[in-house]
């Protein structure tokens, strides 16, 4: 209850902050933070070198250009007891020798948050006031409706393999947000690269919102998402029979968070990420790691044939009253694994 109601008093503070002019918005760009894909989640989130699937349109484009099949991925996850809900969906194709072309969607709503802003009547009259100090105030809750506030992001992406070591790839980005009656849309690029200098040591990044993504409100007010920058390093071993995988990421934020983030040098903030994976004979994986909001994350994968089945826990460091509630999650990807739908060789320009 107190999260709902907390959610309530920020979505409403937020609708009568939409009056002002172009802000550098702190936290427009948070609902994209949130991550996908069981396996990148069971790590803590870090991903950016190690990612070589569908969900690399979000971590890191340049690893689509691993992707030799057609893959279709989904995930549905609930926060706080079912009050959030984020649902997400990616399609890779590759194309020619070393290029991929996806397209990848998020949505993130709180449903059902009560309105009340024509619910305040006079306990005299019956009409509708605005005054809350009014000694004849009260609440109608005949009078209380409901809104939403729901995000959309659509990634349009690109990813082409220069040399077996050097992959590089791009994001169109479009977002539509609204709450309540206000809604905003607006549009952003990122930009990723994948290195290999030398065999089993692979170095990733991604700078997100590469020209300050601008977002333009129904209500006049506009915000810019400012550039993130995420950096990773991924080292892969061989270990009986499978291959171990730890990584560890960075994310460079330059919002002045400050005491929001694992540390900062003035305005600019580092959030650690941490994470590893065994992967036995590419049948089964076994996952752990640390991410930047603090939670401990587990997780599991199994390959059947043509599909993945990944798994993933978080749970908040501290005690049990002082921590957000658990959070589980389960994506799937769907890889069309048959020689009719291999990559192509071809001509790479």
């Amino acid at each position: 209850m107190k999260t709902k109601l907390l959610i309530i008093v920020l979505a409403f503070l937020t609708s009568g902050l939409l009056q002002a002019q172009t802000v550098v918005g702190k936290y427009a760009g948070e609902f994209l933070s949130f991550g996908i894909g069981g396996r990148a989640l069971g790590m803590g989130s870090a991903q950016v070198a190690a990612v070589n699937d569908v969900t690399a349109g979000y971590w890191n484009p340049a690893g689509l250009a691993k992707v030799n099949y057609p893959q279709f991925s989904l995930m549905h996850e609930e926060h706080f007891g079912s009050l959030v809900n984020f649902n997400y969906a990616g399609v890779v194709i590759p194309y020619g020798r070393d290029m991929s072309f996806a397209v990848s969607a998020i949505r993130l709503s709180v449903d059902g948050i009560p309105d009340t802003r024509n619910a305040l009547i006079d306990k005299t009259t019956g009409q509708v006031i605005y005054d809350i100090n009014n000694p004849n105030a009260r609440l109608d809750p005949d009078k209380v409706t409901e809104f939403s506030n729901t995000d959309y992001a659509f990634y349009f992406s690109f990813a082409q393999r220069r040399t077996e070591n050097f992959s590089w790839g791009a994001n169109v980005k479009v977002i539509h947000r609204n709450i309540a009656e206000v809604n905003a849309l607006g549009i952003g690029f990122d930009v990723g690269a994948v290195y290999s200098p030398v065999e089993k040591l692979l170095l990733g990044a991604n700078l997100m919102d590469v020209t300050t993504t601008f977002v333009a409100w129904s209500t006049g007010r506009n915000e810019l998402i400012t550039p993130t920058m995420r950096l990773g390093a991924a080292y892969r071993v061989n270990f009986f029979g499978g291959v171990f995988t730890p990584e560890m990421d960075v994310d460079l934020r330059f919002e002045n968070r400050r005491f929001a983030s694992t540390f900062n040098l003035g305005p600019v903030s580092f959030d650690l990420k941490t994470g590893l994976e065994f992967n036995y004979k590419n049948i089964f994986a076994i996952r752990g790691g640390f991410n930047d909001i603090k939670q401990f994350t587990i997780g599991a994968g199994i390959k059947l044939p043509k599909l993945n089945i990944d798994y993933s826990f978080a749970r908040m460091s501290g005690s049990e009253f002082e921590r957000l509630p658990d959070t589980h999650r389960i994506s799937i990807i769907l890889t069309l694994e048959e020689p009719r739908f291999a990559r192509k060789a071809g001509d790479s320009n």
